[in-house]
């Protein structure tokens, strides 16, 4: 994600390589970046820290505790804007490892790797407006961001963070379905992704709510009806609204884990 985001703001020209440096303790990584996007790197986080304006924090959770040292060691006139996208590491938590600093809390998505991402920002307690801007502005980059409260932030995980995993089965199963009529697979995939694909941007487009959409599409006695029919006997809605509490549960327990 770290890397989507590089490539994104490099290739949109909101950041210039030479206002770019990357932390990261493997050499091989290090010049891999290097020589891919003209950035510079280095092996000290606290380099990284006490050089920059804005800190993007998109390390593993599990060596949250490792790299909060460095923040502490660190010695800044004026410290950074820390934007965190670490899953289950609270504000409380990201504050107190770097006190006095403005912290904001990031979940983007999957699809930001292709600049349609959808990215949720909590504002912690010692930014400013201009800090979520910024960040506001970072994350456009990549796609649509929208600003919430840090206790929407598990919905929001169960949701548009674990949602592309759904709609990946989605499309699996569409694609499946049409083998199973008698279409041959690449033809299938290519006919479930446009599909989906298009129906996401109708609904997007036209602001119509999806239920109106799909009413547009069924005809009295017709396929489409049918094939609805069959879903809801099948349980998919349900199925799918419990993937999101379930997965926004498992985002609050995992949240309690790290706490």
């Amino acid at each position: 994600m770290g890397e989507a985001l590089l490539s994104r703001l490099l290739a949109q020209k909101l950041y210039a390589a030479g206002e770019v440096l990357i932390g990261d303790p493997s050499p091989k990584r290090r010049q891999v970046l290097s020589e891919q996007y003209g950035i510079q790197t280095t092996d000290s986080n606290q380099e990284v820290i006490e050089t920059s304006q804005v800190v993007l924090l998109a390390i593993k959770p599990q060596v949250f505790e490792l790299v909060a040292k460095d923040f502490r060691d660190a010695r800044c006139d004026s410290p950074p804007l820390v934007i965190s996208i670490l899953a289950g590491v609270p504000l409380s938590k990201l504050e107190q490892a770097m006190s006095g600093w403005p912290v904001i809390r990031a979940m983007p998505n999957t699809p930001a790797t292709v600049g349609a991402g959808m990215t949720a920002i909590s504002v912690g307690s010692r930014a400013l407006d201009s800090h979520a801007e910024l960040a506001e502005e970072m994350f456009t980059a990549v796609g649509q961001v929208v600003q919430v409260p840090e206790g929407m932030l598990d919905a929001v995980t169960g949701l548009s963070g674990s949602g592309p995993g759904y709609v990946a089965i989605v499309i699996e199963a569409l694609a499946d379905g049409g083998v199973a009529a008698g279409l041959p697979r690449a033809i299938a995939n290519q006919l479930a992704v446009q599909t989906v694909l298009g129906t996401a941007e109708l609904v997007q487009k036209t602001a119509l709510h999806p239920a109106e959409i799909k009413d547009r599409v069924t005809s009295p006695g017709g396929t489409t009806i049918a094939g609805i029919a069959c879903l809801e006997e099948l349980g998919l809605r349900s199925a799918l609204i419990e993937a999101v509490r379930t997965a926004s549960s498992r985002s609050r327990e995992l949240g309690k884990q790290s706490s």
